[in-house]
């Protein structure tokens, strides 16, 4: 069992694969160092190991234009003699299956895999930003057509609020119907005042009218009997 409780082969315990990469989880890499003493030809002796152990460190072939060594061995070799005269951070290094030399971290490493990755990840954030600006261009567009349709007042001109707007709205047969539904706010406001102060005076200028005929006719009755 590993530090979290859990059970993996105890090589995994040493060797880090990042997370996320699916079907991409080599086994640890091999390394060969070839030291030429004697009449053997370490060229010759590499190609024989590679043939040997192709089913081992072979990778399967991806539209993408790289391999996937997932559960495969990594075989590197290289020579003391380039060592030597490049070091280990020079290009030295000879993956099985690979035919250029490269860093030991790249032939390790699945670098046309992380290319790959890295061409897919910026072609997303490209079609992310090209949708998120449709999405803003659409929502401009829609924000437009409703200024444009937003009421107006008849009385002032002032164009409607949102809460003005939404109150007009017809919001079911059962609601009660708006009053001056083609007013602001302000206006309506004025007018409801004096249609309450008119409402309110309408009774004394009614008794007024009322009482004004009498007092005619009264008049023009007791004018008579005095004359």
């Amino acid at each position: 069992k590993d530090v979290d409780g859990k059970e993996r082969p105890m090589w995994r315990t040493r060797w880090w694969v990042p997370d996320g990469r699916h079907s991409d989880q080599p086994h640890p890499p091999l390394l060969l160092v070839f030291n030429r003493i004697g009449p053997r030809n370490p060229g010759t002796v590499i190609a024989q190991l590679a043939e040997l152990t192709e089913r081992h460190w072979k990778g399967t072939w991806y539209e993408g234009g790289f391999h996937m060594y997932d559960g495969k061995l990594p075989i590197v070799v290289t020579g003391m003699k380039q060592l030597k005269e490049h070091g280990p951070a020079g290009a030295v290094f000879r993956r099985f299956g690979r035919p250029h030399h490269q860093t030991l971290l790249e032939a390790i490493g699945n670098p046309r895999r992380e290319a790959h990755d890295a061409r897919q990840q910026t072609e997303y954030a490209a079609r992310h930003r090209e949708h998120q600006e449709e999405l803003r261009r659409i929502a401009a567009q829609h924000k437009a057509e409703r200024e444009a349709s937003r009421p107006v007042c008849a009385d002032c001109g002032t164009r409607f609020t949102d809460e003005r707007w939404k109150a007009i709205e017809p919001a079911g047969w059962s609601a009660p119907r708006e009053t001056h539904p083609h007013l602001c706010d302000d206006c309506k406001q004025r007018a409801v005042t004096a249609e309450r102060e008119a409402a309110q005076a309408g009774p004394e200028h009614q008794e007024h009218d009322q009482a004004v005929p009498e007092q005619k006719a009264g008049g023009a009755w007791l004018s008579r009997f005095r004359g």
